[in-house]
């Protein structure tokens, strides 16, 4: 997967844009703000990629600390040009971080990449302190009618246009099995739920294409 997102890490915003048709400024910035709604101090981009999130998050919480991790190098250069000054190369199944050290952590399309969903969680989970915001952004699927429409633009059209704009198709069609295989709505929240959060709610985006989920991190068991 490190590998995968490397070798397209130098047009991976193009593809992004173009590929959503611009909607993904929209997205980060619908994010961003609901985590300014928190007003938050020491925010965890996780997944960052190549930093745009990070950078939305910065814009809406200026007071806030954002830190930007990314397991892919390549992604975190392309971060450095965009001059995000605090960059962290991390597994997010491993983080480098202390217990508590967060009262945000996002997470935009980066979650279904991973190895362990569960075992992700529970890591944000350890490194949120406790009433701490959860986001997670990702692809989801619309209902029908449009997700017929959707899933035939997924699996045949995009990954075509995106092999022209960064020259890699398999990556593209990873990506519509991986949209088929990830939880949405409920699923999700059930998951979020039952690996250390509470409160966990579904806000989707472009009748569904994408949604954002919420949640805050409950004490760890035990704790008083």
């Amino acid at each position: 997967m490190r590998t995968t997102f490397a070798a397209i890490a130098g047009r991976y915003d193009l593809a992004n844009h173009l590929l959503s048709g611009g909607m993904d400024f929209l997205w980060r910035a619908t994010a961003a703000g609901l985590v300014a709604e928190t007003a938050p101090t020491c925010i965890l981009d996780l997944a960052a990629g190549s930093g745009d999130l990070s950078r939305a998050l910065a814009k809406r919480c200026p007071h806030a600390r954002v830190v930007a991790a990314d397991f892919c190098l390549p992604m975190l250069e392309v971060a450095v040009r965009k001059g995000i000054p605090a960059l962290v190369q991390a597994d997010g199944l491993s983080l480098p971080f202390r217990d508590q050290a967060f009262d945000a952590l996002t997470v935009a399309f980066g979650l279904r990449n991973m190895a362990s969903w569960e075992g992700a969680l529970r890591e944000m989970h350890r490194v949120l302190r406790p009433g701490g915001l959860l986001l997670v952004m990702d692809f989801s699927l619309p209902k029908p009618p449009l997700r017929g429409l959707y899933r035939a633009y997924l699996h045949h059209v995009l990954p075509r246009l995106a092999a022209v704009i960064t020259g890699n198709k398999a990556a593209y069609e990873y990506l519509g099995e991986s949209i088929e295989a990830f939880p949405r709505d409920t699923g999700m929240l059930d998951l979020m739920n039952a690996n250390g959060f509470s409160e966990a709610r579904t806000r989707p985006l472009c009748f569904g294409v994408a949604s954002i989920y919420t949640a805050k991190s409950v004490p760890p068991s035990g704790s008083t």
